[in-house]
């Protein structure tokens, strides 16, 4: 049985997998293994400098600033990337033998029919502002902006076959362990 946790950002997701992890469990984070397929794969590389130019990668690491602007330049350029990346990353997960994967754009990327089943970890939009602030030092409205750019935590939670509520009204650890029952994982 493998299994999807999703949600918006500022959710708790990263946290509510780092309570998996203490419980043995691994779970494949799609962010950090995109970074690092970017980086380390060959063709990953020559899609992405055919796609973008040479300067792509700069000391042999893919160029934050040359690839923010290309994905800015036009509107599909980011289809046009993640037709690079996502299907990298799903091999990866696929070969990595992990029940669980972490994704924030799990819908929209597809990567929902790599699982059998979808948590989704959920939060009120006023709590995930204030945790977005926290973390990543940027306004209000900034934080906003971040979040109206995802599919709305609604939708996710529609698609979602379990949902994990992080606003702290409830524990998580319960939460969780009544979805590892579920899935007969505890």
């Amino acid at each position: 049985m493998k299994a999807a946790i999703t949600g918006g950002i500022g959710s708790g997701k990263s946290y509510v997998c780092s309570l998996l992890k203490s419980r043995g469990i691994e779970v494949y984070d799609c962010d950090s293994a995109a970074k690092r397929i970017m980086r380390e794969s060959p063709s990953v590389r020559k899609a992405l400098t055919d796609l973008i130019g040479q300067d792509a990668y700069a000391d042999g690491k893919p160029d934050k600033a040359v690839i923010s602007k290309f994905l800015l330049d036009a509107e599909d350029n980011k289809k046009r990337i993640n037709a690079i990346v996502h299907p990298a990353v799903a091999d990866d997960f696929k070969a990595s033998g992990l029940q669980f994967m972490e994704c924030a754009i799990l819908f929209e990327s597809g990567f929902d029919k790599l699982v059998d089943c979808v948590v989704c970890v959920s939060a009120p939009i006023e709590v995930r502002v204030d945790r977005i602030i926290v973390r990543d030092s940027i306004t209000r409205e900034k934080a906003r902006e971040w979040i109206n750019c995802q599919m709305s935590q609604e939708e996710m939670e529609a698609k979602s076959d379990f949902v994990i509520l992080n606003d702290g009204s409830k524990p998580l650890e319960p939460q969780i362990d009544d979805v590892l029952a579920a899935l007969r994982l505890r």
